[in-house]
C-alpha cells in the first residue's frame, strides 16, 4: 500500500478534493483500513496503487482543500459537504483507503472487498456526481 499523495488531478478547479474515478472508503480502525487495503492489493483490482490515509492525513491534506469553497454562497455541488463528513470521521480516529475504480464493474469489485470489514463511509467520485456506496 502506498501513502497518500494529494495530486492536482484530485482537485476541482476551485481546489476542493474531488478524485474522479476513485472510491474513498473510511473505517473505524486502522486495522480494518489496513486489512482492506491489503486485500484490495491482493485482488489486484486497480492499476494504480491503493492508498492508506491516517486520520491526520485526512485532516491535513484532504479537509484543508475545502477552505472557503462555499463562501459567500453554498456550493451547488456536494464536494465540500462530503469532505466535512470525512473531517468528522477522521476527528473520531477513522482511517481511509482510496482506490482507483474507473468504471461500475471496478467499483463493485472494490466494494465486495470493502464490505468484508465494518466500514463507516464509502463514496465513488464519478465525473459529475459523488455516489454514496454505503
Amino acid at each position: 500500500m502506498h501513502a497518500f499523495e494529494l495530486d492536482p488531478d484530485m482537485l476541482t478547479l476551485a481546489g476542493v478534493f474531488y478524485p474522479t474515478g476513485y472510491v474513498f472508503a473510511m473505517f473505524p480502525t486502522e486495522q480494518d483500513a489496513r486489512s482492506t487495503g491489503e486485500a484490495l492489493e491482493r485482488e489486484a483490482l486497480s492499476e494504480k496503487p491503493v492508498m492508506l490515509l491516517s486520520p491526520q492525513q485526512i485532516l491535513e491534506k484532504v479537509v484543508r482543500t475545502v477552505g472557503s469553497a462555499d463562501i459567500p454562497l453554498p456550493s451547488a455541488g456536494t464536494e465540500a459537504a462530503t469532505v466535512r463528513q470525512y473531517a468528522a470521521l477522521a476527528g473520531q480516529g477513522h482511517w481511509a483507503v482510496m482506490v482507483h475504480a474507473p468504471d461500475a464493474d471496478d467499483t463493485e469489485a472494490v466494494m465486495r472487498v470493502v464490505r468484508q470489514a465494518p466500514f463507516s463511509f464509502a463514496e465513488k467520485y464519478r465525473r459529475l456526481v459523488i455516489e454514496d456506496l454505503a
